[in-house]
């Protein structure tokens, strides 16, 4: 067990290396390749000849690609110093860049953002596991009866539904139409739970909707197979319960690919749900990002693109260790 989580372990860290080379080719590389000025476009704003070399100098841009890549992947564990003679801008870690635009750290932008988004993903999450697992176990076990074929409909038509579509019918009946729910105008940490959970509950379930359709359908596939495998029905002869088959080998068994989707989403998703937070104006990293690129705030779009690629790599690191613990295998492979 030991061993293998080192394994992964190394694995995350190469991959978080991967995820930062790659984010630092993307923004400060290949727009330098492209004939364009980096400091133009750190900028985000009009701004003067002056300030611009300014910023050319806090970031470094002069000085060789290895020096700009360790001073920022340093910055985000040890934070940084942008220094341009006596103007020194200083940005505390975790450093996730600084926006010359609102003059001030990346990470207090996503910070206020974040609250929203885990939110979000967290009470989505649980729904449509839930939901999803549930369904697809049940479509499984009364596979080509009139409830397999209703449930695996609605779940078609979950996957084909964009969620801006079915959040606009949602907010359309149960907000302006049933007055069911309200939404707040806007969502802090200080405001009630009352507050949020009127705020969020359409939001989760919108989302939920989407996601557990897919999730019916991949646990409804991975428990067929499962379901013919020899040691279920070697299960079966032994004498073993249904109940107990099914809930301690197939869908023990079937969990393995639900939980590598799982770990890719919660991540995404993390990242922030883009159509999500705009279809519903929740105030979160999506909305954030959206926000940033309609005003050119590059900084704030690297913090979120790097903030996201992180969640995705915690999220497979987490989903790795469970692994271990929902298969024996993985922990003697």
């Amino acid at each position: 067990m030991l061993a293998y989580l080192i394994r992964r372990l190394i694995a995350v860290i190469i991959m978080v290396l991967v995820v930062l080379l790659a984010t630092f080719t993307v923004f400060f590389m290949l727009p330098k390749w492209a004939g364009q000025d980096i400091a133009v476009l750190f900028a985000g704003k009009a701004t003067g000849a002056e300030q611009i070399e300014g910023i050319r100098t806090k970031l470094g841009l002069d000085d060789p690609l290895l020096v700009q890549f360790w001073d920022f992947v340093k910055g985000i564990p040890m934070g940084r110093d942008y220094v341009n003679g006596s103007d020194v801008t200083h940005c505390p870690a975790p450093c996730f860049g600084y926006s010359f635009r609102t003059e001030a750290p990346v990470w207090e932008t996503l910070k206020e953002a974040l609250p929203v988004t885990l939110a979000l993903a967290a009470g989505a999450c649980v729904l449509w596991l839930a939901a999803g697992v549930a369904t697809g176990v049940v479509s499984a076990l009364k596979r080509g009866t009139f409830w397999d074929r209703s449930a695996m409909t609605i779940a078609l038509g979950g996957v084909s539904l964009p969620v801006f579509f079915t959040g606009m019918i949602a907010m359309g009946i149960f907000v302006h139409q049933l007055g069911w729910v309200k939404i707040a105008d806007s969502l802090s940490t200080d405001d009630s739970a009352g507050v949020w959970l009127q705020t969020m509950i359409l939001p989760w379930i919108v989302l939920a909707f989407l996601n557990a359709a897919m999730y019916a359908r991949l646990t409804r596939a991975t428990m067929l197979e499962v379901l013919g495998e020899d040691y279920i029905r070697t299960a079966r002869a032994k004498g073993l319960g249904e109940a107990t088959v099914i809930r301690k080998h197939a869908l023990r068994s079937a969990m393995t690919p639900i939980l590598t989707v799982f770990g890719l989403d919660l991540g995404v998703l993390l990242g922030g749900a883009v159509l999500t937070e705009s279809t519903f104006n929740l105030p979160g990293l999506g909305l954030e990002a959206v926000r940033a690129i309609s005003s050119k705030d590059l900084p704030v779009i690297l913090g979120v693109t790097l903030f996201a690629a992180l969640a995705i790599a915690v999220a497979n690191l987490v989903v790795d260790l469970m692994y271990a613990v929902i298969d024996p295998r993985v922990r003697l492979g």
